[in-house]
């Protein structure tokens, strides 16, 4: 029994200095904050802002001090559930967005808005609707562009106050009721139909167009083809009348053998096609007359 008090003496020794190294183990974790790149918190003491850190090592208070948020400050992207928007001419189109922001300065995004990501959602709404409640459906589905475009300036307008820039605005999808798409898709397949049947009469009347002007070639062709070959053949036939004519002469034959000579070429000088008229030289006359002549004697 006298050993008791000299145990828990000497146990109160050695608990005492590993708590106080606990304690102090704790408060030095406290107190360092690292900070990531592309990242920023904001710290308050005793409530209050106190400073906004960027990316690095810092030390605060452990007890004074506490982290309030911490805010990414890459470009961010968040996409909005399906919207249903009514146009100018009454037609219900459901519509949802994408929206690609930053936050630039974390201590108004902090303390400016509770929560900018349910700001930005219903200030999109709201800016949709008005919008598109000015446009009609055909207008709504082909101005995309103007639409983003009104979105993007809103948005970054009202956001700026926050500490936060709207980079872009984009919308995924336009889709109009059932019974609309319907409709548009029959328009549309009609359309088509019409496009199909005007380009088909076209194709039928350029063919009929080519057909003929290829006939009319063709004929034009054949016959000026005719003309030269009847021309050439003349020719030909002339040129050979004009050599037998030309060695009958130069052979200086007597009038009966001249006129021997020019009846066997008349059977040849009547087959040709353009052969119409008969010129009769004087040189035939005078063989006839000599061989009649001939034959009057003997008699």
């Amino acid at each position: 029994m006298d050993y008791e008090p000299s145990v828990f003496s000497s146990l109160g020794t050695l608990l005492l200095p590993l708590l106080l190294i606990i304690l102090v183990a704790i408060l030095i974790k406290k107190s360092i904050v690292v900070v990531p790149q592309a990242r920023a918190v904001v710290v308050e003491r005793l409530g209050k802002f106190k400073a906004q850190w960027n990316a690095g090592l810092h030390f605060m208070w452990p007890v004074l001090d506490r982290v309030v948020a911490k805010i990414d400050l890459r470009e961010q992207v968040v996409s909005f559930p399906p919207q249903p928007v009514i146009t100018s001419d009454n037609v219900t189109v459901s519509i949802d967005s994408v929206v690609y922001y930053q936050v630039n300065e974390p201590a108004r995004a902090t303390y400016e808005i509770a929560n900018f990501i349910q700001a930005i959602e219903q200030l999109t709404v709201t800016t949709l609707r008005n919008v598109i409640g000015s446009m009609d459906l055909e207008e709504t589905l082909t101005s995309r562009d103007n639409i983003n475009g009104q979105l993007r300036g809103v948005l970054d307008e009202a956001t700026g106050n926050w500490g936060i820039r709207i980079n872009r605005v984009e919308l995924k999808a336009i889709e109009p009721p059932p019974s609309i798409q319907q409709a548009m898709e029959k328009q549309m397949r009609a359309e088509r139909d019409k496009r199909a049947a005007i380009l088909t009469a076209q194709g039928h009347r350029e063919s009929e167009i080519l057909t003929a002007e290829g006939e009319k070639q063709s004929a034009i062709l054949r016959a000026e083809g005719q003309a030269q070959s009847a021309i050439l053949r003349a020719k030909g036939e002339s040129e050979a009348i004009q050599k037998v004519f030309a060695a009958i002469h130069e052979g200086n034959p007597d009038p009966k053998l001249l006129a021997y000579q020019y009846l066997q070429m008349l059977p040849e000088l009547s087959k040709g096609e353009g052969s119409k008229v008969w010129v009769v030289p004087t040189e035939l006359t005078a063989a006839l007359q000599s061989i009649s002549q001939g034959f009057s004697t003997k008699e």
